[in-house]
């Protein structure tokens, strides 16, 4: 199977969407924060992002889910900052406090390029809302330089469908996370209005572009949407509504891994629904829940 990206568009079409994307950030409007600020001359908005392509790191990665490490990894970079101001992000180092470098576009091209020489299933775009122009720029690069392997679509779930709609044909696998059902909870950790209804629309746009998550005989992932869920202490993050909306109005076939990893990080500790871990009572049930609504695959 090839990528998308290969098998649909071609340089000029990537070009056309490249140049609409670099657009949208004269008057950034990339994502629903809606900045409005011009990238393109220096300002930042919300993401404390300039045009300038900003990473903290890239490599294989071992420590995503089996579908999309394989055997030689999934290839990661992890872009710096994000359109989310999570008050427990567990890399806010990255994403808060801006640690990372500064890049050209070819050299983004070329990371992309040496991930998949070093035997990489995908390039994995860690927190690329923000990047998205430069990241289509850069894959114009690549593919002349060789590239062949499907792109994933790595984020918060805060993402813009006009956005999205750019990126049909371009992203074999997304893989949002799928954070809150509340919009004030949402606001109060997460420091973003309107989140539930944002997200929805959202995977709705991902999962018309590219169906269930397609698995080849090798067990390596390479199309479709692949869902994230953090369980948080007090059912902050809302889950059994979060799972009635995968099983209701995405499918039950959807790849949906509920993660039992949250720990108090950042600035949790100043949150008294947040600073502790989550008990396994709290775990389990989300994970009863999900299997009484039909959804298996990801977590069974």
């Amino acid at each position: 199977m090839l990528p998308l990206y290969l098998e649909k568009l071609n340089p000029y079409e990537l070009s056309v969407r490249a140049e609409f994307l670099k657009k949208l950030s004269e008057e950034c409007r990339l994502c629903p924060n809606e900045c409005a600020v011009n990238r393109l001359s220096g300002e930042t908005g919300n993401c404390q992002s300039s045009y300038e392509v900003m990473i903290s790191s890239y490599g294989p990665h071992f420590g995503e889910e089996p579908e999309l490490v394989g055997l030689y990894g999934s290839g990661t970079i992890f872009f710096t900052n994000c359109n989310l101001s999570c008050v427990y992000c567990q890399n806010y180092d990255i994403s808060q406090l801006g640690v990372g470098h500064k890049i050209s576009i070819e050299e983004l091209a070329d990371i992309m390029i040496s991930l998949q020489r070093r035997g990489c299933h995908n390039i994995n775009l860690v927190t690329p809302t923000h990047f998205v122009p430069q990241i289509v720029e850069a894959l114009l690069i690549a593919i002349e330089k060789g590239l062949e392997i499907p792109l994933v679509y790595n984020c918060g779930g805060y993402e813009s469908v006009e956005t999205l709609k750019m990126l049909e044909n371009i992203i074999d696998i997304y893989m949002p996370d799928i954070k809150y059902s509340d919009n004030e909870i949402a606001e109060r950790l997460s420091g973003i209005k309107n989140y539930w209804n944002v997200v929805r629309a959202a995977v709705k746009e991902m999962h018309r572009q590219v169906g269930d998550l397609h698995i080849d005989r090798m067990g390596i992932a390479k199309r479709g949407l692949l869902v994230r869920h953090l369980v948080l202490p007090n059912n902050l993050s809302g889950s059994e509504k979060v799972i009635d909306f995968i099983a209701d109005e995405i499918s039950k076939d959807t790849y949906l891994n509920i993660m039992d990893q949250y720990h108090p990080a950042f600035n949790a500790g100043k949150y008294n629904d947040l600073n502790r871990r989550i008990t396994a009572d709290e775990y389990d049930k989300v994970i009863n829940y999900a299997i009484s609504r039909g959804l298996r695959r990801g977590f069974s």
